[in-house]
């Protein structure tokens, strides 16, 4: 005998939507990737939002019982929503810029250029510790650096710009920016701690 009406749904409603959340969860499992723990109530709400209108699209003449009718609009709902979500993640992807790239205005000039940072190595390089140490230091900063890093230095020392310390050392960008990746890399930078 085949159940009618609202009665079809109880099996589901029962006990905190039990079966609703068994059936999630088997659905989950067979994911590629696993849910985060905040994501469950999305699935939740979805599942619940789900029931209903399997219930009001739900013919028992389609020769398919409820509860696999029910668990492949489960499956297919859930696989949009994944697929909605890493469009999102794609599209946020294409907007991200690498801190490196130079910029397309002529300047050769890269993000890097005009960001602040908490921490400037060369201001660290100059700063007073106890019994002048510091100068033991920035020579051993120094003493690890090519010559071309400490034209460099000097010139960023003077004030001059990225792209003007490029045209005086007659360097690319992406040579400049290696250079100054170098001079900045905590294996050169941690001797000034």
């Amino acid at each position: 005998m085949a159940i009618s009406g609202v009665a079809i749904l109880e099996p589901y409603c029962e006990d905190d939507m039990r079966l609703l959340r068994k059936i999630s969860n088997s659905i989950f499992r067979r994911f590629n990737e696993p849910l985060a723990k905040a994501d469950y109530d999305d699935f939740y709400s979805i599942a619940n939002e789900t029931l209903w209108k399997a219930y009001n699209a739900y013919n028992p003449d389609m020769g398919v019982s409820f509860d696999g009718f029910l668990r492949s609009c489960l499956e297919k709902k859930f696989k949009s929503e994944l697929t909605r979500r890493h469009r999102q993640k794609r599209i946020i992807d294409r907007f991200a810029v690498s801190l490196d790239a130079v910029d397309g205005d002529g300047d050769d000039c890269c993000l890097l250029d005009f960001i602040p940072s908490d921490f400037d190595t060369f201001e660290e390089a100059v700063k007073e510790t106890d019994g002048g140490g510091h100068r033991d230091k920035v020579r051993r900063y120094i003493a690890r650096l090519s010559n071309q890093q400490i034209a460099i230095l000097n010139l960023l020392v003077d004030g001059y710009k990225p792209n003007e310390i490029q045209r005086m050392l007659e360097m690319s960008p992406k040579g400049y920016a290696e250079n100054l990746y170098t001079m900045r890399s905590y294996e050169n930078v941690k001797i000034l701690f």
